[in-house]
C-alpha cells in the first residue's frame, strides 16, 4: 500500500502549506544573511582600496628605483636603516656626538643623490663608504680648507666633499691629482668598462665641479698625472693640506708611496682618509697602511675606521 505522503491527493492538499513554510524559511534565511552581506560589501570596498593603494605603491617604488637603483652606476643608493644607523655609530666613535653624526650622514646622503642625479658619471664606491667619508671629514675639524684628492674618477666625490666642508663653515680650496686617461686605471688589474659609459676626462671633472659653484666660490686645481710623478708632486707641494684623500693606486706599493708623500704635505692636525681600507677587494691598501704605522715613527695617528675607509690625524 502506497505511503500516505506519496499519495497524489495528499501532496495536492499540502502544497499551499508547504509553499508557505518554504517562503517563511527563505525569509528567515535572507534576514539572517543580511548582516553578512553588509559585512561582505565592506570587505570588498576595503580590498578595492588596498588594491588601489598597492598599485600606487608599486608605481612609487618603480619611480624611486629609476632615481636610486644601480643602473648606470654600479652601486645602488637605497641604504637600509641599519646601514645608516651603523654609520652613525662608527662616526660617533670618532667625534663623540651621535646627533651631529646623524645629521651629517643625512646631509651626505642627500648630497650624493643630488650630485649623481645632475652630474656626469658617478661616485665610486658603496653608499655606506661614500656617505661615511663625506659625513666624517668635516666633523673631524680639519685645520684648513686645503683639500688634496689623489684619484678622483669623475670628480663627483670631490664636488660633494667641498659641499660638506662648506656646510661646516670651512672654505674649500681643492686640488686634484689623477691621470684622467679616459678610463679608470689600477696597476696590475684589468678594469671593466665603467657602468656609466662616460670617459674619465678633465672636462668631465670640471663639469661636475661646476655643480658646486666651482669657479665662482672657489677655483679648483686639477693636475693631470700620477701621484708618484716627481713633476706632479713638485707642482702641488706648495701648501700644507688640511684634508688629504688617498684613493689612487690601490696596490700595496702605490699606497705606501702616497703615504710617504702625505707625511710631507699634510698640515699639523690635518685629516688623512685612506679609501678602501679593509675592503677585501683591495688588500694592498690595509697592508700598506698597517706597515706604514707599525714602527711608530709616522706623523699620522689612526683615529678609526668608518665603513671601508681609515681616518688619520697628523701631528
Amino acid at each position: 500500500m502506497p505511503s500516505l505522503l506519496n499519495n497524489r491527493l495528499t501532496k495536492r492538499a499540502l502544497r499551499p502549506a508547504l509553499t508557505l513554510i518554504d517562503r517563511r524559511i527563505r525569509l528567515r534565511v535572507e534576514r539572517a544573511a543580511e548582516p553578512l552581506r553588509s559585512e561582505l560589501a565592506v570587505l570588498r570596498r576595503e580590498a578595492d582600496e588596498m588594491r588601489r593603494g598597492t598599485d600606487g605603491l608599486r608605481g612609487s617604488q618603480y619611480a624611486l628605483g629609476l632615481l636610486l637603483d644601480g643602473t648606470g652606476r654600479g652601486a645602488h643608493r637605497i641604504p637600509p636603516a641599519w646601514e645608516i644607523d651603523e654609520l652613525v655609530v662608527q662616526i660617533s666613535a670618532l667625534n663623540g656626538d651621535g646627533a651631529t653624526a646623524r645629521r651629517s650622514v643625512v646631509a651626505a646622503y642627500r648630497t650624493v643623490v643630488a650630485l649623481e642625479a645632475l652630474g656626469v658619471g658617478r661616485l665610486a664606491g658603496s653608499t655606506s663608504n661614500v656617505c661615511g667619508k663625506l659625513a666624517t671629514v668635516p666633523l673631524l675639524a680639519p685645520p684648513n680648507g686645503s683639500i688634496l684628492e689623489i684619484g678622483t674618477l669623475y670628480g663627483l666625490f670631490a664636488a660633494a666633499l667641498t659641499r660638506m666642508v662648506h656646510r661646516a663653515g670651512i672654505e674649500p680650496d681643492l686640488t686634484i691629482v689623477d691621470p684622467l686617461a679616459g678610463r679608470q686605471l689600477q696597476p696590475g688589474t684589468s678594469q671593466p668598462a665603467d657602468p656609466t659609459g662616460t670617459p674619465v676626462r678633465e672636462d668631465v671633472v670640471r663639469a661636475n665641479l661646476a655643480l658646486t659653484g666651482a669657479g665662482s666660490t672657489h677655483h679648483p686645481r686639477i693636475r693631470q698625472g700620477f701621484s708618484a710623478d716627481p713633476e706632479v708632486r713638485a707642482e702641488v707641494t706648495d701648501r700644507e693640506y688640511g684634508v688629504i684623500v688617498v684613493d689612487g693606486d690601490h696596490s700595496m706599493e702605490g699606497v705606501a708611496a702616497d703615504l710617504e708623500w702625505v707625511e710631507e704635505i699634510v698640515a699639523p692636525g690635518g685629516i688623512v682618509v685612506i679609501d678602501d681600507y679593509g675592503d677585501a677587494s683591495w688588500p694592498g691598501v690595509q697592508e700598506a697602511l698597517d706597515k706604514h704605522l707599525a714602527d711608530g715613527s709616522s706623523r699620522l695617528r689612526l683615529l678609526g675606521r668608518v665603513s671601508t675607509s681609515a681616518y688619520l690625524r697628523a701631528e
